[in-house]
């Protein structure tokens, strides 16, 4: 397998629960704390396309930053709104597991399994 990443806040219950769910399998991903950490605007884009998603299906739009920036503005391009995220990262989705070139949203956790 290649290496596996794991997009983390301690402080979500999914996020510790994906973690487990991955330790219990004998695997220990690289952990990227992300509000620490925030991921750039090229690596995001590169998640999103992992994913097979686009900006807004990653965004937590009950987030302070989301309303106070107006994201949900249809005028707003594809790099505008990984531009706020890598600004803000409180406003991605968690936990996100990269493996083999894959990527999931561990919500819930198990659908990370697939791409392992």
């Amino acid at each position: 397998m290649s290496e596996l990443t794991l997009y983390h806040n301690p402080r979500c219950s999914k996020s510790r629960q994906t973690l487990a769910l991955l330790e219990e399998r004998g695997l220990k991903p690289r952990i990227i704390r992300y509000l620490e950490t925030p991921p750039s605007a090229e690596t995001l884009d590169g998640l999103l396309k992992a994913l097979g998603l686009e900006p807004r299906q990653l965004m937590r739009p009950k987030e302070t930053p989301y309303q106070a920036l107006d994201l949900a503005n249809p005028a707003l391009s594809r790099a505008e709104l990984i531009k706020a995220m890598s600004a803000h990262p409180i406003l991605i989705e968690r936990p996100i597991v990269v493996a083999n070139g894959k990527a999931a949203i561990g919500r819930p956790p198990e659908n990370v399994l697939d791409i392992l």
